[in-house]
């Protein structure tokens, strides 16, 4: 079994995910970070050069190469969710987790929205969080609130308990 976060970016899909792999003996994957590292730029920066369609093409490709295996936490960027296939592969391989914090409390852990690589932002981050909303709540099998005060094993535990 293999589980995945989905979440707009500030959730917490990354700093969750390492914990849960670590607490689950699993392996973290970070799809942001693997695309980073894959072309040598920050995420922003290959939006801004590519574009944002070539940019959700990259992410869709970086999700469906894990391949099927087990035994992953899996963070893929909160632009996942615009692609059918990538998530339609993820919900084969893994449970959806869908990590639901309110706007407010992202706007307050994420102090510069413009440098973070997040697509579809140009739009403003309150548009962009109500569109993607809807997509995180269809493909997700679990929700888990995070809430304000950001409590990482009850999180954890949560998670845990309804997989």
């Amino acid at each position: 079994m293999n589980i995945t976060l989905i979440g707009m970016s500030g959730a917490g899909k990354t700093l969750v995910g390492k914990e849960l792999s670590k607490n689950m003996k699993y392996k973290f994957i970070d799809i942001d970070e693997t695309i980073e590292k894959k072309y040598d730029l920050k995420l922003q920066k290959l939006i801004e050069k590519i574009g944002k369609k070539q940019f959700l093409n990259l992410e869709e490709r970086a999700v469906l190469e894990i391949g099927k295996t087990d035994n992953l936490v899996i963070s893929p960027g909160g632009s996942v969710v615009y692609s059918e296939k990538a998530m339609n592969f993820l919900k084969t391989i893994s449970k959806i987790v869908f990590l639901d914090a309110p706007l407010n409390d992202i706007k307050s852990r994420i102090s510069d929205f413009s440098t973070r690589g997040i697509v579809g932002l140009e739009d403003g981050l309150e548009k962009l969080f109500n569109e993607r909303l809807q997509l995180y709540k269809k493909y997700a099998d679990i929700t888990i609130k995070v809430p304000k005060k950001f409590n990482m094993k009850i999180i954890i535990k949560n998670i845990i308990k309804n997989l």
